[in-house]
């Protein structure tokens, strides 16, 4: 029978072992929610106007200010789903499209891996309004954007959406989320590498 010295002992044993055990499968989710999508491309590029057409309609109709925007801004980027999961190291996916002058002009997709305190999954949708040329050339000339790095990125919560007046914003690039789904806290995107792609017609 085990003497309760050698059960402290082992104690911390478990600890470890537990903890390495979480973290291997934390890993193991986060590249598979990340690598899988770039080997083969999901979604069709006409799936990807009309998941794009649907999130801005719906956006339109529940947030004002985005609409509001939309009036001034130079070109959106939408992704309607992201999809973001993990378990102490996470990641997130998500394919979109940007509209210039109401019209498609490219395909993009947002990666983005995390490592912190998190649980669970969930999805989300995000619209980025590009309010001057010189943000717009940036995404489209930069061979992957990340997020943090070059244009100032706004995210618009309630309480700027109310405030918010086509006199307040001239430039910049300024983010909407919508249709969160899930248990997992946090919808930051700073960090997140947005590329093209070329999906099938």
């Amino acid at each position: 029978m085990m003497t309760e010295r050698a059960t402290e002992i082992l104690k911390p044993t478990l600890r470890q072992t537990m903890r390495s055990t979480c973290i291997r499968l934390g890993v193991l989710m986060a590249l598979m929610l990340l690598a899988i999508p770039q080997n083969s491309q999901a979604e069709t590029a006409a799936v990807i106007n009309r998941d794009v057409t649907n999130a801005l309609n719906t956006l339109y109709k529940t947030t004002p200010a985005a609409k509001k925007m939309s009036e001034i801004a130079k070109g959106v980027l939408v992704f309607p789903s992201i999809i973001k999961g993990g378990f102490i190291i996470g990641g997130q996916y998500g394919e979109g499209a940007l509209r210039v002058g109401g019209k498609t002009t490219g395909y993009y997709q947002t990666v983005a891996a995390s490592y912190g305190l998190q649980a669970g999954a969930q999805s989300f949708g995000y619209a980025m309004f590009f309010l001057s040329d010189d943000d717009l050339k940036y995404l489209k000339k930069s061979e992957g954007w990340e997020v943090g790095v070059g244009p100032t990125v706004v995210v618009m919560d309630e309480g700027l959406s109310r405030s918010y007046t086509t006199t307040t914003a001239k430039s910049g690039v300024y983010a909407f989320f919508f249709n969160q789904k899930g248990l997992m806290a946090g919808l930051g995107i700073q960090g997140s590498k947005i590329s093209k792609i070329q999906p099938d017609k």
